[in-house]
């Protein structure tokens, strides 16, 4: 099964997965307790559906730009800073670029998680913003 990675060909691309698209592979699921599919990737963008076993978990990590939760079916609590956030089917998820998250899962559960990695250009954009800011 491998990942779609499909890129936007024009100012929009509409994705009709089939069910197969929609296959997490149960093998590494069940030996991993977590497994996760490549929807598309462009430029800055990235769309995975992840699953999460029963009492599966994802360990503590960040990124560099912010993500998305959005849970299709199951329920996952995510951990971030000090609060837990209990979500369920149809509940989406926003965390800031930075921000340490970890999840875990005790019935199992599937999400589509989107992460905006930041550009060059937004880098700069923001680091001018904070000396603007700041007064410099």
């Amino acid at each position: 099964m491998s990942s779609l990675q499909r890129k936007i060909g024009g100012p929009a691309l509409v994705q009709h997965l089939s069910r197969d698209d929609q296959l997490i592979d149960e093998t590494l699921l069940a030996k991993h307790g977590r497994s996760a599919r490549t929807l598309s990737k462009e430029g800055p963008l990235r769309l995975t559906l992840i699953a999460l076993a029963a009492d599966g978990h994802l360990p503590e990590h960040s990124t560099d730009g912010p993500v998305t939760i959005h849970v299709l079916d199951g329920s996952v609590t995510f951990s971030v800073l000090d609060q837990e956030y209990s979500l369920v089917s149809g509940d989406v998820l926003i965390i800031g670029a930075g921000v340490r998250h970890a999840a875990r899962s005790a019935e199992g559960v599937r999400f589509l998680l989107t992460v905006v990695q930041p550009t060059a250009e937004s880098t700069e954009a923001e680091e001018s913003g904070r000396e603007r800011s700041a007064g410099r």
